[in-house]
């Protein structure tokens, strides 16, 4: 990471610290308390826990007192060096404290960092950690507050003003092939600049000719995926995948359903409407990704292809978050960042020579270096900012309700995908 002069640190907290509350402006009270599901976590949750990262990792070195100490128990994650924790699942439970009292707690503690900033006490490469840990917190909070309310009866939109104009619609790009010839390629973040650890050290890896598709799949090859039996059809899926599609009765991606007057409509935060054929397909498990994939004759790409291919991509040509969007556009050819993160085939697994970082903070990446699956390129709920071509996310092979889609791969001369 790189060490930067620590009052410089002070606009770039202050921004990314206020933008946490400003996505929960359009919550109610009662909105930032819930929890849908074990995997999701309360709004108020996370405003507390980003606030917690900053006391825990930056303050407490210094020697400065917990503005409560019964927080250290409350709004830890799962670091384990820092303490025992509310169990995840238990998180919507906690009606106290109550969302004005972590207000002023996100208050003192920023007060608390500012200072420690000015005077140069703080260690500015921590603060850099907690800054980009709460750019993922922010992201997971748009992820968690849709999966909320999605499942309230009304499903009532987020924001009001993020409807979707008729005339904001683009035909759907044809989807063509990028040819990229074999060779030994550099994968993972050099040593200048911030990254996670998990992302170095950077190695070689040897990529053989692959063809990447020029846009992810849009719905209208999910919808001719589903014409054709694609979520019936058992030759098509991984044996987990089937044996998922089969207990949870899986017909369509999340926020899907069926409409009164026929087709499809979805759950987005602006609410609910026709599921649109030239938006970029979301909101699909690694195991909708893979068996689509199959049906289309091709599979998904190494992380080390799409990192190769991914080398010279420009970020301003993506949507992200601050697009103010928040939700795929139509698939758009040449863009291989933004939008939806998508599925590789790779194993998230360590780097050659990976260290993680020393003492609790080590817990943040290696220790779920197990059963899952990496995902590359952002969203359009990832900040700008917060998005390089070296970055690994990973999720469980089965999660869907992240910002999930499908980029296709394939062997040369392997002919038209659907």
């Amino acid at each position: 990471m790189v060490i930067v002069t620590q009052p410089g640190n002070i606009p770039r907290f202050e921004a990314v610290r206020a933008r946490t509350v400003g996505l929960c402006a359009a919550l109610s009270p009662e909105d930032a308390q819930l929890q849908s599901m074990a995997d999701a976590s309360p709004a108020k949750w996370h405003l507390a826990h980003t606030t917690w990262f900053f006391e825990t990792f930056v303050l407490a070195p210094l020697g400065v007192p917990a503005v409560d100490p019964q927080f250290t128990f409350l709004f830890n994650s799962y670091y384990e060096a820092a303490g025992p924790r509310v169990e995840r699942a238990r998180r919507g439970l906690m009606s106290r404290p109550a969302l004005a009292e972590i207000a002023a707690y996100r208050a003192e503690v920023d007060r608390r960092v500012a200072h420690a900033l000015v005077e140069g006490r703080a260690d500015a490469s921590v603060v850099e950690l907690g800054l980009h840990h709460e750019q993922q917190h922010q992201e997971l909070m748009l992820m968690d507050v849709k999966h909320g309310l999605a499942t309230q009866p009304l499903r009532p939109a987020y924001r009001d003003d993020l409807e979707r104009a008729p005339g904001e619609v683009d035909a759907l790009r044809p989807l063509t092939w990028t040819q990229h010839a074999g060779c030994i390629t550099q994968v993972g973040a050099d040593a200048a600049g911030f990254a996670f650890d998990n992302e170095r050290p950077r190695h070689r890896a040897l990529v053989e000719s692959f063809e990447l598709a020029s846009r992810p799949v849009a719905n209208a090859e999910v919808l001719a995926f589903i014409a054709d039996g694609g979520y019936r059809d058992p030759a098509l899926w991984l044996s987990d995948g089937w044996a998922t599609v089969q207990r949870e009765q899986w017909t369509a991606p999340l926020y899907w359903e069926r409409a009164s007057g026929g087709g499809y409509e979805l759950y987005d935060l602006a609410g609910v409407r026709a599921v649109e054929p030239s938006e970029t397909a979301c909101h699909l498990s690694l195991y909708e990704a893979d068996a689509i994939a199959r049906w289309a004759g091709a599979r998904l790409p190494t992380e080390a292809e799409w990192e190769y291919a991914a080398s010279t991509a420009e970020l301003s040509r993506g949507h992200f978050a601050d697009d103010d969007r928040l939700h795929p556009r139509a698939a758009r050819a040449g863009e291989l960042l933004g939008d939806v993160w998508q599925w590789t085939a790779s194993a998230y697994a360590p780097y050659p020579g990976f260290r993680p970082l020393a003492g609790a903070l080590g817990e943040y990446n290696g220790k779920f270096m197990s059963g899952q699956v990496v995902l590359r390129g952002g969203s359009c709920f990832t900040p700008r900012d917060h998005v390089r071509a070296s970055y690994r996310n990973f999720f469980p092979p089965s999660a869907r309700w992240q910002m999930s889609g499908v980029r296709l791969a394939r062997d040369p001369g392997r002919g038209t995908a659907p």
